[in-house]
């Protein structure tokens, strides 16, 4: 059992981070977003203000199952994912599902950020943990809910060449 677990978006990124880090710590990928606007149902509800409505995409099932498995196995996490408002957004996502199962009660999370993988930087950055900035992840929202309905009204739109 790994006492810190660390999650990247990338897993070329994590075997070579991984190596850096040594015994104490796991390092896996979410393989990029998780989660994304539900397909089934109307992806951002409109009459209760833009909000809007994730469910982990198909294909992230298995992943979210191994990320799950191993939190429950560590006592701190580190969201290790890009810098970005994307990379804000997998770490808040990837937090929230984890919420959700309540998997996180007793464990520290803890969210870093590096520009470039080398061990002096990695180490640098486990010295340097900081909170999820909500303002890349609501800027994040807004660009994504704005493309999909956006993707909606061109969808469903008549063509002008239907007039």
């Amino acid at each position: 059992m790994a006492k810190n677990l660390v999650i990247v978006e990338s897993p070329a990124k994590a075997k070579t981070i991984e190596g850096f880090l040594g015994k104490d710590f796991k390092v896996l990928s979410s393989f990029g977003h998780i989660r994304d606007l539900s397909h089934k149902e109307m992806g951002v509800d409109i009459s209760r203000g833009f909000i809007p409505n994730y469910e982990v995409s198909t294909d992230k099932k298995e992943t979210v199952k191994i990320l799950k498995k191993e939190v429950n196995s560590s006592e701190v996490v580190w969201l290790a994912t890009d810098e970005d408002r994307e990379g804000e957004a997998i770490a808040w996502h990837i937090q929230s599902i984890l919420e959700e199962d309540n998997l996180l009660k007793d464990k520290e999370i803890l969210r870093i950020t590096f520009n470039e993988i080398t061990k002096k930087a990695i180490l640098e950055s486990l010295n340097k943990p900081r909170k999820i900035d909500m303002n890349l992840v609501d800027a994040y929202q807004a660009r994504r809910s704005l493309d999909y309905l956006m993707g909606c009204l061109l969808y469903t739109s008549p063509s002008p060449r239907d007039s």
